[in-house]
C-alpha cells in the first residue's frame, strides 16, 4: 500500500505552500487530504484503479490528478515545481520545536536559512537577534528545539523500530537453518527510543542466514557481510545488525546483547566476586585457574549460574538496580503485567473531535481485541485545533453512545472526555457537565513553557477536582519534537495518590508518556495507572503493546493498572 507515501507528499505540499504564504483554504485542503488518505483502510492504488479517488472526502479533480500522477511515476510535478521556489530543507526547519511556517519563511526571506544546519549557524552567530518578533527566550527555545530534532534523527521511536525489526524477523524465521531468532538490544528492553536494531540468531549454518539477510528487499545498502556478523541499512535508513551464534551460547549472547550497559556491568561485578566470567559466549568458572563453562544455552541458566533469579528484559535498566542486586538470590521479580490483562482502552477519539472513525467503528475494533469496554474520550472545546466537543454536542454524543450500548452484548462504551487544563489549572467543562461523564481524563496541550512551579500547581489543582479520574500524557513529551515539561514529579504523584487519580501511560509511540523511569518512581510513591493508546484511528489501538511494555519497564503488575479490571469492577471504582 502506498497510502502513507501519498499522504506524506500531500502533507509536505501543504507545509511548503504555507511557508510560501498561500491562502489558508488551499493549504488546509492538502493537510486534510493527507490526513484522510493516511487513515484509509483500503489501498489507494485499488481505489484509483476503480476510479473512486474523487469519492474520498476532500479529494477533488485537481488533487485526484496529482495523486494519480504520483502513483504512476513516483513523482508529483506540482511538488517538483514548488521545491524550486521553496527549498525542501525548510520542511525540517518547520519541525524544529518553536518554529512554524511563518518563522521558517522569515528566516528564509531574511537570512536564506534553507536547512536545520543553516538555522543552527544563524543561532550560533547571533543573526536571529535582530529579526522582528524574535526574542531571547525564542532563540533559547529554538536552540533546544534543534537539539531535540537532532536526537530524533539519530534515534527512532519504539513503534518504528518494532516495525522494522519485525520485517526482518518474519523473513528470517522461515528459514530451516534458523532455530531461534530474537531482536535484542534496547528494542528488546522496550526503551522509548532506539538507535540501531540488533538481531540474534541461533543457527549452525550462519553463512546461509547471512546470504538471505543481506539480500532482503528492504535492504538499501550493505555495511558489512561476514560469515557470522552482518550489517545493513534499510530503505528508511535504519541500521540493522545481525549476529549468528551456536546453540550452546545463544542464551549468553542474548543476555549480553540485550543489555543495558549498566546492567551488564553489575553482572560482571557479581561474576568477579564469585571467581567467574561473563561474556557473550557463556558463564564460566575461573576457580583453580581453569576456565569451565557453567551456562550459556538459555538466559535462565545464565542467571541461575550467577546466583540470580530471571530478570525480564524490560527491568534490565539502571533504575531499580538496588532492589535487584541488593537482594541477590533473595530478590524475586514481580509478576509483570501482560497485554492479555488489559480489559479495555480508556482514551480513544472518534469523529466527534479529531478521530478518523465513528464511535461504532472504534467499538467494533475494541471488541475484536476481546476488550470488555472502551471509553470514547474526545477533546473539549478549548482545543480548537482538534475540534473539541461543545457542551451542546455532548448531549447528542451521549445519545449515540446510549443507543449503541442498548444493542451491544458483553461490551460497554463509556462516555468519556479528554478535558483541557487551562493555564491556571481550571478545566474546560464546568462541574455539572463533568459529573455526567463516566470517565474524565484531564490533559495539558499548551503552556509547556511555564515554570516548574506553575506547572506543578496546575496538575495538583486538577488532581484535587473530584470529577477527574486520570491525567493524560502527564509530562507532555513528544519524542523528537518536544522535551518533557518540568514539574515537581513527587508532589504531583502525592496529589494523585491523595485524590485517587491515576496517571496515564500513553501508548502512542511518539509519546510513551509516562516513560519507564517515570512509571518506576511513580509506583514507588503509590500511584495507580491507566494504559491507553490515545487512538485517533481504529488501528491505533494496536499501540497498546507499547504501553504495556512501558508499564513492564516501570515494574507494574496487573493490580497497578485500572483498565485490567472487569467492566463491573471498573465502574464501581469510577463511581467511588
Amino acid at each position: 500500500m502506498k497510502n502513507k507515501d501519498v499522504a506524506d507528499i500531500l502533507e509536505r505540499m501543504g507545509t511548503l505552500l504555507e511557508i510560501k504564504g498561500e491562502i489558508v483554504f488551499k493549504t488546509r485542503a492538502y493537510y486534510k487530504a493527507a490526513e484522510t488518505i493516511a487513515g484509509l483502510s483500503e489501498d489507494i492504488e485499488t481505489i484509483r484503479k476503480e476510479d473512486r479517488l474523487m469519492g474520498i472526502p476532500g479529494i477533488g479533480k485537481t488533487l485526484a490528478e496529482k495523486i494519480s500522477q504520483y502513483l504512476d511515476t513516483g513523482k508529483m510535478n506540482a511538488y517538483e515545481e514548488l521545491i524550486r521556489e521553496v527549498p525542501e530543507g525548510l520542511l525540517d526547519v518547520v519541525h524544529v520545536p518553536s518554529i512554524g511556517p511563518k518563522k521558517a519563511k522569515l528566516f528564509f526571506d531574511r537570512l536564506k536559512v534553507k536547512s536545520v544546519a543553516d538555522l543552527r549557524k544563524a543561532v550560533d552567530t547571533g543573526k536571529l537577534e535582530d529579526l522582528p518578533g524574535i526574542k531571547e527566550k525564542t532563540i533559547d527555545n529554538i536552540r533546544r528545539g534543534i537539539k531535540i530534532v537532532q536526537e530524533g534523527q539519530e534515534r527512532m521511536h519504539l513503534g518504528t523500530a518494532t516495525e522494522a525489526a519485525e520485517e526482518f524477523v518474519a523473513a528470517l524465521e522461515k528459514l530451516p537453518q534458523v532455530k531461534d531468532i530474537v531482536a535484542a538490544g534496547s528494542l528488546r528492553r522496550g526503551r522509548e527510543t532506539v538507535r540501531d536494531i540488533d538481531i540474534l540468531v541461533d543457527s549452525t549454518e550462519p553463512s546461509k542466514v547471512m546470504d538471505v539477510f543481506v539480500h532482503l528487499p528492504q535492504v538499501k545498502s550493505i555495511n558489512a557481510h561476514g560469515e557470522t556478523r552482518s550489517s545493513v541499512l534499510t530503505q528508511n535508513n535504519v541500521q540493522v545488525d545481525i549476529r549468528v551464534v551456536e546453540p550452546k551460547s545463544f542464551g549468553a549472547a542474548l543476555l549480553y546483547f540485550t543489555g543495558s550497559k549498566d546492567f551488564n556491568i553489575k553482572l560482571r561485578q557479581i561474576a568477579i566476586k564469585k571467581e567467574m566470567k561473563v561474556s557473550e559466549y557463556g558463564i564460566f568458572s575461573l576457580k583453580g585457574g581453569r576456565e569451565k563453562m557453567l551456562a550459556g544455552k538459555t538466559e535462565e541458566d545464565c542467571f541461575k549460574a550467577l546466583g540470580l533469579p530471571y530478570i525480564p528484559p524490560e527491568m534490565r535498566e539502571d533504575f531499580g538496580e538496588e532492589e535487584i542486586f541488593g537482594g541477590g538470590a533473595k530478590f524475586c521479580a514481580p509478576a509483570l503485567i501482560e497485554q492479555k490483562d488489559i480489559q479495555g482502552d480508556l482514551h480513544v477519539h472518534s469523529t466527534w473531535s479529531d478521530g478518523h472513525n465513528s464511535i461504532a467503528e472504534m467499538a467494533q475494533a475494541a471488541r475484536t481485541k476481546g476488550y470488555q469496554y472502551l471509553a470514547i474520550s474526545d477533546h473539549s472545546p478549548r482545543l480548537r485545533v482538534a475540534g473539541g466537543v461543545s457542551p451542546e454536542d455532548l448531549k447528542r454524543k451521549k445519545k449515540e453512545i446510549d443507543g449503541l450500548n442498548a444493542k451491544l452484548k458483553d461490551f460497554h462504551i463509556l462516555f468519556g472526555t479528554e478535558v483541557e487544563i487551562d493555564s491556571d489549572g481550571n478545566l474546560d467543562y464546568n462541574n455539572t457537565i463533568l459529573g455526567e461523564f463516566d470517565l474524565v481524563i484531564a490533559a495539558i496541550h499548551s503552556g509547556f513553557e511555564q515554570s516548574s512551579e506553575q506547572l506543578t500547581k496546575r496538575l495538583v489543582k486538577v488532581c484535587q477536582n473530584k470529577y477527574v479520574h486520570a491525567i493524560a500524557h502527564p509530562t507532555g513529551v513528544h519524542l523528537g519534537k518536544r522535551e518533557p515539561c518540568h514539574f515537581d514529579f513527587k508532589e504531583v504523584c502525592a496529589a494523585a495518590v491523595d485524590n485517587n487519580v491515576c496517571l496515564e501511560i500513553n501508548a502512542f509511540p511518539v509519546r510513551l508518556d509516562l516513560n519507564g523511569a517515570n512509571v518506576y518512581h511513580a509506583r514507588k510513591y503509590g500511584v495507580k495507572f491507566v494504559i491507553d493508546t490515545d487512538a485517533h484511528r481504529a488501528d491505533h489501538m494496536d499501540f497498546m503493546k507499547f504501553g504495556v511494555t512501558t508499564a513492564r519497564r516501570g515494574w507494574l503488575r496487573k493490580e497497578d493498572v485500572l483498565n485490567t479490571l472487569s467492566y463491573n469492577e471498573l465502574m464501581k471504582h469510577l463511581r467511588k
